[in-house]
């Protein structure tokens, strides 16, 4: 077969749990004949470089070093990638290639640039490996990844929490490690852990490392970029359902009225300190048109405007947008707002069903405040510029 038109599928293998990525990688290696794994390793970046191995079961077949794209190891990571998968097709040796991404690394973006690589790769499945005793303590902490020498660029403003919640969020696999001494005092998993990673990853499937053979066929069942890039995407997200299970809650809360900017930013702080993960998108009174996403993990909040609303879009512009938004928009559109609505989710241990919910409803517009009109509520503070428009 000409190696050109040979098709080498791809699998990505992720996760700031590295000892955990990497016992999911060998798994891949030893069950899967033909396979072979790439990893970029950026804490060599030190060194104005980003080292590759390239492996498979027998042990290592090649290394190289990748040179600083504008001192960032990440740009490296992206410019060298699909060269060296295509370099791989090209052989035509291999019937999987498994990208095990660096710790901090995100997949979305990574399987963005695979995917538009196009023939002869063939992204065929994206995994995070997670030892499920380390998921809470790990959304839990809000230390920047500079602190704890995971950056991927010296420009990298992400936290521990917040990288972690996203490499769960994306994939539609979660490699599972056999419960081994995450917990501190050398606790193993317990069903609390296993029922907080079930209730933040709806769509993924998870799977044991250590069932022979599942973990590669899950990741060879195919991928598809766009669909996943809706799962997450503010507008039209796949957000946890409500749920109580082993002292491990998902609370929604969905409501029509916008926001009153002032009251809900006083509430920030106690909002974002409610669960250890709260996701979903929301509208504020004086900004009536755009979409805002709400993200929020160990004690940090982010909320970024997301485009604007259909709702406040020209009917032409509708053929623009993705099919799995106008879907999403149309099963809840109300006949006044369109698609504007408040949709967040909050997903605990221990959390507060009762108080949680009382305060985000005196966060929004009173009934007098709601029948002033918009013209009115484009006139509340503005005390979300700060967050929504920084000054540079």
């Amino acid at each position: 077969m000409n190696g050109v038109e040979a098709r080498l599928p791809v699998a990505i293998v992720g996760g700031l749990h590295a000892d955990a990525r990497r016992a999911a990688v060998e798994e891949i290696l030893r069950t899967v004949p033909g396979s072979v794994a790439l990893h970029h390793d950026l804490t060599s970046a030190v060194d104005s470089a980003v080292h590759r191995t390239v492996r498979d079961a027998g042990g290592l077949l090649g290394s190289g070093d990748a040179p600083l794209v504008n001192d960032c190891a990440c740009c490296a990571l992206r410019e060298d990638l699909v060269p060296e998968l295509l370099r791989l097709a090209e052989e035509g040796r291999y019937r999987l290639a498994v990208v095990e991404l660096w710790d901090s690394v995100e997949p979305q973006a990574m399987a963005g640039a695979i995917a538009a690589a196009g023939a002869p790769l063939a992204l065929t499945g994206v995994a995070t490996a997670v030892e499920p005793a380390l998921v809470l303590p790990y959304l839990s902490n809000g230390d920047d990844l500079a602190d704890a020498g995971l950056a991927a660029a010296p420009t990298d403003q992400r936290t521990i929490s917040d990288t972690f919640a996203r490499q769960l969020e994306y994939p539609t696999v979660i490699a599972l490690v056999a419960d081994g001494p995450g917990k501190e005092g050398g606790e193993v998993a317990d069903d609390t852990d296993h029922a907080l990673l079930a209730q933040l990853t709806p769509g993924a499937r998870r799977v044991r490392v250590e069932t022979d053979g599942a973990l590669g066929a899950a990741l060879l069942a195919g991928f598809d970029v766009a669909a996943a890039a809706a799962r997450v995407h503010p507008a039209c997200a796949l957000l946890p359902q409500e749920c109580d299970e082993h002292g491990v809650s998902t609370f929604v809360w969905r409501r029509e009225r916008p926001f009153h900017p002032q009251r809900l930013h006083a509430a920030l702080e106690d909002l974002t300190c409610a669960a250890v993960r709260s996701r979903g998108r929301f509208w504020l009174a004086d900004r009536p048109d755009t979409l805002l996403s709400w993200e929020a993990a160990g004690g940090a909040l982010c909320v970024e405007s997301a485009g604007p609303w259909l709702a406040a879009l020209p009917d032409a512009a509708w053929e623009l947008v993705p099919a799995e938004r106008r879907l999403a928009a149309s099963v809840d559109w109300h006949p006044e707002h369109g698609d504007r609505c408040q949709y967040l989710t909050f997903t605990s241990p221990g959390l507060d069903g009762d108080g949680l919910p009382a305060l985000l409803d005196s966060c929004l517009l009173t009934d007098d405040e709601y029948a002033a009109g918009r013209d009115l509520w484009k006139q509340l503070p503005h005390v979300f510029d700060d967050l929504l428009d920084p000054v540079s």
